[in-house]
């Protein structure tokens, strides 16, 4: 039986590597793209790159892909169709916006060049990815679009930066688009978001390291509600599973909600429950503590 087949898009570190990392142990042959490799880094200029990630997949292939280059992701989606003749979870992970996000700045003040350059690569690449590989994903059916986003709703509390803002809300935005077209091609579409996420840059910037998470509380008490990204990796690994997936099209689903949905536990055995805890500990102004959000 031939193996299913994953396309992560921005496997390169965080969520994207944990999510190729549980499609791979699951059985799928993961391809995984980004623009920091062992060629070079990209304008993030972080050490992480898309070959560790796919040395920890059985069967993985590493291809460097900018993905706001249509012709790059053109050249992906016909090597995917000749090596594999079939795409069955595409995951939209792109991101790389960090660097450009004027956090707290009124529209006015935000740079429009950074802004704009946000929205280029938050949105702009999910679109082109999405309109090279759906033809290939739709071949048969049962295929799965997971659009990785930041909060679930649309109409939730603003994010102190419009464009970072709107390039989350887009993103799910386009999940709920892409559901409506796929729908008659039995193919579903979802966003996904993570919880606070410890991600390599996030640990870097709490002083901490996965291994001595919870030293990260000493900079913010609050840190100890944050997950691994392998939470939300195992979610979506579960999700590509259910033969029954296409009851979430459309929707916008939390690494929580995954994990009661599919009985999961982060790596340390615990369940975080970032937004109940945002709701009632943070927004409230208790005090920070975990207990019972686990």
């Amino acid at each position: 039986m031939t193996a299913p087949v994953a396309l992560v898009a921005g496997g390169t570190r965080a969520s994207g590597r944990a999510i190729a990392i549980a499609l791979g142990e699951a059985g799928y042959t993961v391809y995984v793209t980004g623009r920091s490799s062992a060629a070079g880094r990209s304008e993030m200029d972080r050490p992480e790159t898309i070959e560790e990630t796919t040395a920890q997949i059985k069967t993985g292939f590493p291809v460097r892909v900018d993905h706001s280059d249509p012709a790059q992701v053109a050249a992906l989606a016909e090597r995917i169709g000749t090596e594999q003749g079939r795409l069955d979870v595409l995951v939209n992970n792109v991101w790389g916006g960090d660097m450009f996000t004027e956090w707290g700045k009124p529209l006015w003040e935000h740079s429009v060049e950074r802004g704009l350059r946000m929205l280029h690569q938050g949105v702009d690449t999910h679109l082109i990815t999405s309109h090279h590989l759906l033809p290939l994903l739709i071949r048969r059916p049962g295929g799965l679009v997971v659009e990785m986003t930041d909060g679930k709703a649309v109409d939730g509390e603003y994010r102190e930066s419009v464009y970072y803002d709107l390039v989350k809300v887009s993103v799910i935005r386009l999940a709920q688009a892409q559901a409506a077209e796929l729908r008659p091609h039995g193919t579903t579409a979802v966003a996904v978001t993570p919880g606070w996420l410890r991600s390599e840059r996030m640990l870097e910037k709490y002083g901490a390291t996965e291994a001595a998470w919870r030293d990260g509380t000493a900079r913010d008490p609050h840190f100890c509600i944050t997950e691994s990204p392998h939470f939300v990796g195992r979610g979506v690994a579960a999700l590509a599973a259910d033969p029954a997936h296409d009851r979430f099209t459309g929707q916008t689903l939390s690494s929580i909600d995954l994990a009661h949905t599919y009985d999961l536990t982060d790596t340390d055995g615990t369940r975080p429950d970032f937004p109940r805890y945002f709701t009632e500990v943070m927004q409230t102004g208790r005090p920070a503590g975990d207990d019972g959000y686990r």
